[in-house]
């Protein structure tokens, strides 16, 4: 509050919400403004408003053709602004024509010859990739996140999409469309629309595209300067599905193929995602091997700088799978090399006599480490041509990268509120076989076994036993924000439906030691499904940091779960609010805060939560569930979690 010539008058401030997906937060209206008894700091961000903006997850951005493209045998020919990725029909019926807009040079990253794409703009660009009556709900990404938003009166022009081109690595991103200063374009122009800072929101690899922009906005901006930028534009950032260590689904696609849905062959879409200079920024690392901070070169003149080198600690030589639950790949390699290793059935036939003597396949077995440092691609070199493109696309977008070598372990970013968001407790793939299939390129590979862990234990496909660490969950890579916790954290159990806090569990001030998981000492309730949050606000002077882990919640869904819409809206709610008392919202309970959230007890012949709820007919409802609706206004039920 500002004193001038003796009178006072109320400062309002506004808060920008910043998404950055994969995938949101928008604009709530919250009544006239509030008058504030503090003097400042982060209660100075009471507001009327929230507006946000978002930045996607790999594959969940629009391409659109910019280029001419006559395809044959077929009607459907590509101009520009036609939708590539995605369009369902054109998949169908010319896969080859739309390849060619697809495909990069694996090279340099350049488009196809013939055809070439650029990702939309604007919210249409992450809300359903391929819109249309059946497509549309199959390829809808953050499209009920906004319905969400619109409900609670978020406005049209508070909500900012951040898209970007997912086939390209970080630099490329940043060489060809400027994508970084662009980012840092919005945040700015965000803090002179709202008065405020913004709220980060990334799900997937967008997380790594945020990462990398907080590394690369270190060399746009004065060192006394950076820390000041950060807390004048970010308020907080909210991790969803982070894959913090690499994500071991990226190993399958790039060996194997992975088809996002579509009706392709794995063989097509291996050799799509091969292209892409992207398909390396989620391959799983070790926890323990770290790159010096390339940020110093550039205080050094040319020459005297050495670039710095990929170290790792000495536990990652005395433990098995670099912090994995097991080893990433184990891979048949055959007896002959190069182009031969491949023959096609009817050669076999042709030239095998009885006298020949067939060679015994090498088996082998790689960790995350030697995945990631290119260890794997060079042992296969021989027997696969995508390997020397890979290597390629490894050192010179990663292993080089003049600003951060993404394939090392994060560090807590250097920001004020840090909210880490995943699912837990679902069959996950953590570990592969593959073998030659006797066909050529790409289709040279078959997945022989998957391993899986689940509830802290190792399975395998085929039923046979699997050598590993179960100790080491499978989320490891998810959870290892958890290590950015402090010494004292606050745990809390709670379900995730709406409830009267009579199942919440709480542990204040547990140890946790740097570094480390940490599991709560907890009870469950079979079949109720649960939301944990770790919360530390002490630790570090002026900062909080929190983890949420949501039961059974599937990762690429998780930015339409309900639940999380819910507890994202709460937080920001609490956060900008002048009354708030405590430094994360209350779990003590969980009312119905929408109409949708109302619905009808057919075993009490009533409303469920009359204290919230009540029967309210209104025409065109078509069951008794539609007709229950809220007693009292969202903004009166919202004061409840202050």
């Amino acid at each position: 509050m500002a004193v001038e010539g003796g009178a006072q008058r109320l400062r309002t401030r506004r808060l920008s919400l910043l998404l950055v997906p994969v995938f949101l937060v928008g604009s709530v209206v919250l009544g006239e403004d509030h008058s504030s008894s503090s003097g400042g700091g982060e209660r100075d961000l009471y507001a009327s408003k929230l507006s946000g903006i978002i930045i996607p997850g790999f594959a969940s951005t629009q391409l659109r053709a910019w280029s001419v493209l006559d395809c044959p045998y077929s009607p459907l020919d590509f101009n520009p602004l036609d939708p590539v990725w995605l369009d369902t029909t054109r998949v169908l019926s010319a896969v080859n024509c739309w390849l060619k807009c697809m495909l990069l040079d694996p090279y340099n990253q350049t488009d196809h010859p013939e055809c070439k794409s650029r990702p939309d703009s604007g919210l249409s660009a992450i809300t359903e990739l391929d819109p249309g009556y059946i497509t549309g709900p199959l390829s809808s990404v953050w499209k009920e996140w906004l319905k969400w938003c619109i409900e609670f009166g978020i406005e049209a022009n508070a909500i900012i999409a951040v898209p970007y081109d997912w086939r390209l690595s970080a630099s490329k991103l940043e060489e060809r469309d400027l994508y970084f200063h662009k980012l840092k374009l919005t945040f700015e122009t965000a803090l002179k629309l709202r008065g405020g800072p913004s709220l980060v929101f990334a799900h997937s690899m967008g997380n790594n595209v945020f990462r990398y922009f907080l590394e690369w906005l270190k060399l746009e901006i004065a060192p006394k300067r950076y820390i000041q930028w950060l807390d004048e534009h970010i308020h907080a950032y909210f991790a969803v599905g982070a894959p913090l260590l690499g994500s071991t689904e990226s190993v399958k696609a790039t060996l194997f193929g992975f088809t996002f849905g579509l009706p392709v062959a794995e063989g097509t879409a291996r050799l799509m995602y091969n292209s892409f200079g992207s398909s390396l920024w989620m391959m799983p690392f070790s926890k323990y091997c770290k790159a010096d901070n390339v940020y110093w070169k550039h205080f050094f003149e040319e020459g005297e700088y050495r670039r710095h080198a990929y170290h790792c600690d000495e536990i990652e030589f005395q433990t098995n799978y670099s912090g994995w639950p097991t080893e990433i790949i184990n891979i048949e390699l055959p007896s002959i090399q190069g182009s031969d290793a491949y023959p096609s059935i009817s050669d076999v036939a042709q030239d095998m006599t009885s006298s020949m003597e067939c060679g015994r396949p090498i088996q082998l077995s790689f960790s995350a480490r030697e995945v990631s440092d290119g260890t794997f691609f060079k042992a296969i070199e021989d027997y696969d041509p995508d390997s020397k493109r890979l290597l390629h696309q490894l050192q010179k977008y990663y292993q080089d990268d003049p600003v951060l070598n993404p394939l090392t372990p994060w560090e807590r970013p250097p920001l004020k509120n840090v909210f880490c968001i995943y699912g837990i407790d679902l069959k996950t793939e953590v570990g592969y076989y593959f073998a030659p299939s006797g066909k050529p390129y790409p289709d040279n590979w078959i997945i022989t076994d998957v391993i899986y862990e689940l509830e802290g234990a190792l399975l395998s496909r085929s039923g046979n036993s699997v050598s590993g660490n179960p100790g080491a969950v499978s989320y490891n890579s998810l959870s290892w924000c958890k290590t950015w916790l402090g010494s004292k954290v606050n745990i809390t159990r709670a379900p995730q439906s709406e409830h009267d806090g009579s199942d919440v569990q709480i542990s204040l001030n547990v140890e946790h030691h740097q570094d480390e998981d940490i599991v709560p000492n907890m009870t469950r309730t079979p079949r109720v499904k649960y939301i944990t949050y770790y919360e530390d606000s002490e630790s570090i002077p002026g900062r909080r940091t929190a983890v949420w882990e949501l039961d059974k919640a599937n990762h690429r869904n998780l930015v339409r779960s309900q639940v999380l819409m819910r507890e994202l809206w709460l937080q920001m709610w609490h956060d900008i609010h002048p009354d708030a008392k405590s430094k994360f919202v209350t779990k003590a309970r969980r009312g119905p805060l929408r109409h949708a959230d109302c619905y009808w007890d057919y075993g009490k012949a009533r409303c469920a939560w009359p204290e919230y709820c009540e029967y309210r007919y209104a025409f065109g409802d078509v069951h008794l569930g539609q007709s229950c609706r809220l007693k009292n206004s969202s903004t009166d039920l919202l004061l409840h979690y202050l």
